[in-house]
């Protein structure tokens, strides 16, 4: 069965991003259709850029690298969930995706967005980001608005037609890591 990874892509004390991540999860395990699990880089404490090698190399002196190069290489697909912060990614999910080269290889990436803006910007930078390790980022994304979908701009409350948008894209990140898994065997 397919394997996706729902990663929360901030850090941040009191980010909203884990109450995001835990919904899409909740709508994903309710489908059927794969295993997906929380993947929070909050369990994974991993520097700035400490491996003395280039990723690509392959080779990490690090444990905390190991230990995430080995859970980023089980999965076949990933949902990023991902805040907005001036108009990019977090430092933390750049940071994290730097880390490895190979273990991105050929898998599927679907988009999970909140900001001011619902998190477009952010996606934006991420599908390039990941297009240059391989990863292929499918067309359909969820953007959720700090003002509209957070009372008190911390509390999640997803309105309901998002529902919508999470089922299409996790409809692509199932058919896309399916196709793309003949790719990496």
């Amino acid at each position: 069965m397919i394997k996706v990874g729902v990663i929360i892509g901030s850090t941040r004390p009191g980010r909203n991003g884990a109450a995001v991540a835990r919904w899409v999860h909740d709508l994903a395990v309710k489908r059927g259709d794969a295993e997906y699990e929380l993947v929070d880089l909050e369990d994974y404490a991993l520097p700035h850029l400490d491996e003395p090698l280039p990723a690509a190399a392959g080779q990490y002196e690090h444990a905390h690298t190991r230990r995430w190069s080995q859970a980023v290489a089980a999965l076949d697909a990933f949902v990023f969930v991902t805040p907005e912060y001036n108009r990019s990614t977090s430092g933390a999910l750049k940071t994290a995706i730097d880390f490895l080269y190979a273990e991105w290889a050929n898998k599927a990436a679907g988009f999970v967005g909140y900001g001011v803006d619902g998190g477009a910007r952010a996606i934006e930078h991420l599908r390039q980001i990941l297009a240059t390790a391989s990863v292929a980022g499918v067309a359909p994304q969820v953007t959720l608005s700090i003002r509209d979908d957070f009372e008190n701009f911390s509390d999640f409350r997803p309105a309901a037609r998002h529902e919508d948008s999470v089922r299409l894209m996790l409809d692509d990140v199932v058919s896309w890591a399916q196709a793309l898994r003949t790719v990496r065997v």
